[in-house]
């Protein structure tokens, strides 16, 4: 969703500070709750809920919902920072802290769901920003959104960090009744402090996990996201194996694991962080990665070999249509695993 287009008169006394309300049309208030604190909300009204997925992209959906842009999680890497910037908000900073809600979503998408000439195609969330961030617990969009898509005969993923979709455990469980329901959970990062500094707005690895258990529990099938994977700081064949062994007792059927990417906006932030953090890595990322957004293709394959046996080992291997989940994965393919061990020089 972009401001143009939308018209709602707002207050000068809710602006945002350094923006011009003409480029907000949409804007219907901004406010700076105290137990969020540093955070403004802008709170808006979408003229749409689901966004088309253009026909060129590979991933096996068509059809999202994003509910909120920015996101509290403020994870350094996220692909979806520079997204901000068509709002007049930078990647950084912006992206963290000015979080855009769309009020009336769930209005809007039981109207687009009750058209005559929806096909009821698969609709995902949690491929822009997280659903369930913390920002869901102020404004429960996500019990409308599974509503309005269940009770219409709409298929429906979700691909979360957040522990908040525990609550919403039982609609999800009563959806899947009547539609194909498919829940996977991002965990990328074992150790608390190395996951603090690169996902500071996040729920612990532990507290993940017990999601993926709850998940599990309440007999859904639920797959893990071991996404992304960052060169030298967590892709350790030790690291990856006590993290996929974590994975398999929380009771996941399958998982995925992707190299990191930093497209235009994560990009610059990131390095940033590494810069300042883990200087000592700066010329090995500037090796891996190329001046492009991807890591090159000896990383990914080198990459490939190293997990493939580690999810056999734990079972995580199983095949896409064993549990009717979304083919997570930059390709649409799933996990990015496997291939011969390289060296060090290339990457």
């Amino acid at each position: 969703m972009r401001w143009d287009g939308q018209k709602v008169n707002a207050g000068e006394h809710d602006a945002l500070p350094g923006l011009d309300l003409r480029t907000l049309p949409g804007l219907v208030r901004s406010v700076r709750p105290p137990d969020f604190a540093g955070v403004t909300f802008h709170e808006v009204l979408s003229r749409t809920a689901l966004n088309r997925v253009p026909d060129a992209s590979s991933v096996p959906f068509r059809w999202t919902v994003n509910p909120m842009r920015g996101c509290l999680h403020a994870c350094r890497y996220c692909f979806a920072r520079g997204t901000h910037r068509y709002l007049d908000l930078d990647a950084g900073q912006d992206f963290d802290t000015q979080i855009v809600v769309k009020t009336n979503v769930v209005e809007v998408l039981r109207a687009e769901v009750a058209r005559r000439s929806w096909r009821r195609e698969h609709v995902a969330l949690g491929t822009n920003t997280d659903p369930y961030q913390r920002a869901e617990g102020r404004y429960e969009l996500m019990p409308g959104i599974i509503d309005a898509l269940a009770g219409s005969g709409t298929p429906l993923s979700v691909l979360t960090k957040g522990t908040l979709l525990r609550r919403d455990l039982p609609l999800l469980a009563a959806a899947a009744r009547d539609v194909p329901v498919s829940l996977a959970v991002s965990v990328a990062v074992l150790d608390d402090d190395l996951q603090q500094q690169l996902e500071p707005g996040t729920p612990t690895a532990r507290a993940r996990l017990s999601l993926v258990r709850a998940i599990h529990d309440a007999g859904l099938p639920v797959h893990v996201m071991v996404a992304p994977v960052l060169p030298w700081l967590t892709d350790s064949t030790e690291h990856l194996d006590r993290l996929l062994a974590a994975v398999a007792a929380a009771g996941a059927q399958r998982a995925s694991v992707m190299a990191l990417h930093l497209r235009p906006g994560a990009r610059e932030w990131f390095l940033a962080w590494l810069a300042r953090d883990r200087p000592d890595l700066v010329a090995g990322y500037d090796r891996v990665f190329r001046g492009g957004s991807y890591a090159h293709a000896e990383y990914r394959a080198w990459l490939e070999a190293r997990v493939r046996p580690l999810l056999a080992r734990h079972g995580l291997d199983r095949a896409p249509a064993d549990d009717g989940g979304v083919r997570w994965g930059r390709d649409g393919a799933g996990a990015q695993a496997a291939a011969v061990e390289l060296q060090p020089s290339l990457f």
